[in-house]
Parts: C-alpha cells; structure tokens; sequence
C-alpha cells in the first residue's frame, strides 16, 4: 500500500509540522462586561466570566495584553436606563468612561473596541428605537448610532462593533465618523447575526430587558445565503471587518462569507456556546481543554481570520506554552 495518510499523523511533532489551521494568541479577541460598581460581580450562566468594575477591568485588560490576545472588545451595563438608551451617548457613561480608561492602560498594546448597540442601554431591552406601535425604528435607531459612534470615538476605541443589525448602519456610522474627522477608527459590521437561542446566558452578562425577541431585525437561523448578502452589503457600505455570530452554529455561513469577502472576517464565539462546554465539562462528560480548544480552532478552519472569545486569555496563555495542536506560539 504506497498511499497511506496516517503517516502524517504518527508523532506530535509531525502532526505539528503539517497542522492546516493555526492558531495565534493575536487571533482572539475577548469580550468584557463593565458595571457602575465598586466591585465585580460574577455571571452565574458564565462561570469564570465576569461584570467587572472600572479597576478590576483595567486589571484584566493588563492580564489581556500580557497574554498577548488581539483585541478587547467593552460592553457597558447601566445602572440607568430609558427608552433611547441616552447613556449610550453620555461621555460619563459606564462604556465611555470605562473605553477611556482601557484605551489609557493597555491601548498601545491591544485593539480597544466597544460594543455599538442600544440594547443594553434602553428599558425595553430593544437594540433601537421604538416607534408608537412599538416596533424597532430603523431610521431613528441610525441617528443614534452615529451618535454612540462619536461617543466611543472620542472616548478613545479603535474599532467600532456595530451590532445592531439596523438597515443601513455602517454608512451612517461611516459618514459621521469621516466628517468629524475620525477617519482611523474602524468598523466591525456585525453583518450575519443570528437571532440565536444562544445568547441566552449574555442577557444576565448585560441584565437584558427585552421582552419578546429581535426576529425582526436579527437574521432567520434558516437563512444561509441571506448571511453572505448582508456582509456584501455591509463591505459596500464601508465596512473594514464583518462578522458572523454565532460561531459553532453558523459554519456553513462563515465558511461562504469567508471564501468571498475582501476584507477580514470574525466571529463570536457566544456566551451559550460558553456556558455549554463549561456545564458539560463540569458535569464530568467533556474534557474541557480539549473541548475548547478544538470548538476554536473549527471556527478558525471554516474561514475565521479572529475569534470573539470568552476563552481568550486562557487560550492565548495555553498556545504561548505550546499546549494546543496546530499553534504557533511565536
């Protein structure tokens, strides 16, 4: 037998050397929650995640960079909010104030990026405006984001997120930013978004106050090529990354999204995607290590150029150490 495949597989070392898919700690990109409170909290459906203060973030943001993960990405959670989700645009907001803070301490070192969404900052947990029947309004909703995008520009991130899934929002954002002289900062176009049951565990993360669902304006799990002509859509606009969320669910549309797209593509590895590993590794039935490590690098194989993870420092600390299979700990 003269072709035989295994012998590519028969020592570590030539597993490594022939490795199709690798991962770098640049490659991760981990998700924060900050809080207006003196202390962290922890996030019971997340175990080892966090709502952080203002000083335990900036610890972690350190702990981060010294891993030498990608970039950070910030969400802010209110302790006040109301129906247009003012304290989005507030510069003494907990999100503006704490993307400053983060951008001062480790913003030579890391992508400093913010969560562009209303969600966490309005009563009705909505990702925009309401119109009087109730209904998000995609048009008022976009003078809002152009609003936040200042805001977060000022307040020192390098990259926007937008994830509104708002008809139009890359332009609009784009537009305001160019004319008030911000034309470095990027945008990450959240472009195929999901309306996903495994966002579950990220509502308690950001204490959602959405009632009923966002099928109106997030996509229909059904729809693979509508995915791709949404990051289409969003490169035309402006776009300088797209991305697709979930991650493990949606491989078939990263993997579209990916073969085409001129520019970068992430994506979110989600918070019930998280909490899954975690519940089963605890319970014994999963081992965790392996477990994570090979949910990451599937998403890096079907297309992913960085990863949205909770995992991240973790991750990067493992692959600095030369723990995980095709990785390149440089």
């Amino acid at each position: 037998m003269r072709i035989r495949p295994r012998r590519l597989r028969a020592t570590p070392a030539m597993r490594r050397l022939v490795a199709q898919t690798r991962l770098h700690p640049s490659d991760l990109v981990l998700p924060m929650f900050v809080i207006e409170a003196a202390e962290p909290r922890p996030i019971a459906s997340m175990p080892g995640v966090l709502q952080h203060s203002l000083d335990s973030l900036r610890r972690a943001a350190t702990e981060a960079a010294e891993a030498g993960v990608g970039g950070l990405m910030l969400f802010g959670v209110p302790e006040v909010r109301d129906a247009t989700g003012t304290g989005a645009t507030d510069p003494n907001g907990i999100l503006n104030v704490a993307t400053a803070a983060v951008a001062a301490e480790v913003g030579d070192a890391v992508v400093v990026q913010t969560d562009l969404c209303l969600d966490e900052f309005t009563d009705h947990g909505h990702c925009g405006v309401l119109d009087a029947a109730g209904r998000v309004d995609n048009d008022a909703t976009l003078e809002r984001y152009t609003e936040m995008g200042l805001a977060q520009a000022r307040a020192g991130s390098a990259l926007l997120g937008l994830s509104g899934m708002m008809d139009g929002q890359v332009a609009a954002v784009r537009d305001a930013l160019d004319a008030q002289g911000h034309t470095d900062v990027a945008i990450l176009a959240y472009a195929a978004k999901y309306a996903s049951a495994f966002y579950g565990p990220f509502r308690e993360a950001v204490d959602s106050q959405l009632t009923g669902d966002r099928r109106s304006y997030q996509l229909d799990p059904a729809n693979r090529r509508e995915g791709a002509r949404e990051a289409d859509l969003d490169v035309a606009q402006g776009a300088d990354v797209v991305m697709v969320k979930p991650a493990m669910s949606y491989l078939d549309v990263l993997a579209e999204v990916a073969a085409t797209s001129p520019v970068p593509v992430w994506a979110y590895q989600v918070s019930g995607e998280y909490a899954m590993v975690e519940a089963a590794a605890a319970n014994g039935w999963l081992d965790r290590d392996r477990t994570i490590a090979e949910t990451v690098l599937s998403i890096k194989r079907a297309g992913a150029d960085a990863v949205l993870t909770y995992w991240a420092v973790e991750l990067a600390d493992r692959l600095t150490r030369g723990q995980l299979p095709g990785t390149d700990p440089r």
